[in-house]
């Protein structure tokens, strides 16, 4: 379903073509689904620590043959940290902003991210979703800008957007994040701090964990736990914004409400990921608002759905879903929106 800006336009109470704004969006939602509840997020803390410390408990015990099944149960488990952090980050975690940035530096820890470096990054994407030469989230290569790029990072971005797409969040972890001389002057101290944190945590955990459990155990309890964490962040983040019928658009082109409303996509998980990982798949309240904590945000959807009904796009999660994805959309066009890489070498 694509939908143009034309259509996020409505006529207002003097007769007049009304562009959609944000803002209009949020005032259909109730006020409740942005108040902040301290048992509802504080069970939320305590839940995800249980069911962390289970994963763990899990692999101490169980023989070799289930070790696949607790990798993926840990590592969702994992994932459910992120999203606590993620509403650290937005503040909509807590009203105290220093409850925010510590919560937010704590469940981040186990999973090597900086806080600051992540935070600022990742609002910046809020700000201009889906807007070519800004979002910083899975935004599409021109065809001109790939065919300079050369042979080695053509190859990583092919990659990137084929069957390999569960591990790009890692180069985007390692490369974007720790940096603090690619951000303003002005967050650079806080980007600092948080990086300095994961490193002292790192020389104190990684040495830890093979003086106790040797190579082996590192690699049992931390390393494919975290790649399981890194698959379900490439797939939640690709699939938030990313199908053949969703465009990225140029800036002069750009609409907020547009870009938020629709070009976010609602994908239904198991539910059991989707319990263990907050309903972070309930993604297109989380635009409109970045306030709203994320356990409103199925309330705040079917607000959503009960305005905008079949106008917003929503899908299940599948491979044939991340089939379609990794096939179609590797490179910026204009007019339908992604040229695959087959197009691309036929030209």
């Amino acid at each position: 379903m694509t939908v143009s800006i034309g259509e996020s336009a409505h006529t207002n109470s003097n007769g007049k073509n009304h562009q959609l704004q944000v803002k209009d969006i949020v005032k259909t939602l109730p006020r409740e689904v942005f108040i902040k509840d301290k048992w509802k997020t504080w069970t939320m803390v305590t839940t995800n620590v249980f069911m962390v410390v289970l994963g763990y408990w899990g692999l101490i015990i169980t023989p070799w043959f289930l070790l696949p099944l607790l990798w993926v149960f840990t590592g969702t488990a994992l994932t459910g940290f992120f999203v606590i952090g993620h509403d650290c980050g937005h503040r909509s975690f807590a009203n105290r902003r220093w409850v925010n940035d510590l919560v937010g530096h704590l469940t981040f820890l186990p999973l090597i991210y900086p806080f600051h470096g992540w935070r600022i990054g990742h609002n910046h994407h809020h700000k201009h979703t889906n807007k070519m030469g800004e979002d910083n989230a899975w935004q599409p290569w021109y065809p001109e800008d790939y065919k300079v790029a050369g042979s080695f990072m053509q190859s990583v971005y092919r990659l990137m957007r084929g069957r390999l797409w569960w591990l790009a969040s890692i180069p985007h972890w390692a490369l974007v994040h720790f940096d603090w001389r690619k951000f303003e002057r002005r967050d650079r101290e806080d980007i600092k701090f948080s990086a300095l944190v994961v490193f002292g945590f790192s020389a104190i955990l990684f040495p830890l964990l093979i003086a106790t459990v040797g190579l082996w155990g590192l690699v049992k309890f931390w390393l494919i736990p975290w790649l399981v964490y890194h698959f379900w962040m490439s797939t939640f983040t690709i699939v938030h914004h990313t199908v053949p019928e969703i465009p990225f658009t140029p800036a002069p082109e750009w609409n907020e409400a547009e870009a938020q409303l629709f070009g976010t996509v609602h994908c239904d998980y198991p539910r059991w990921v989707e319990f263990l990982c907050h309903d972070i798949n309930v993604h297109i309240p989380h635009h409109i608002s970045i306030g709203i904590p994320s356990y409103n945000l199925r309330q705040a959807h079917q607000f959503l759905k009960d305005n905008w009904g079949d106008k917003l796009y929503e899908t299940k999660f599948s491979w044939s879903l991340m089939k379609e994805i990794t096939d179609k959309c590797h490179l910026y066009d204009r007019t339908k929106f992604y040229l695959t890489f087959k197009e691309y070498d036929a030209h």
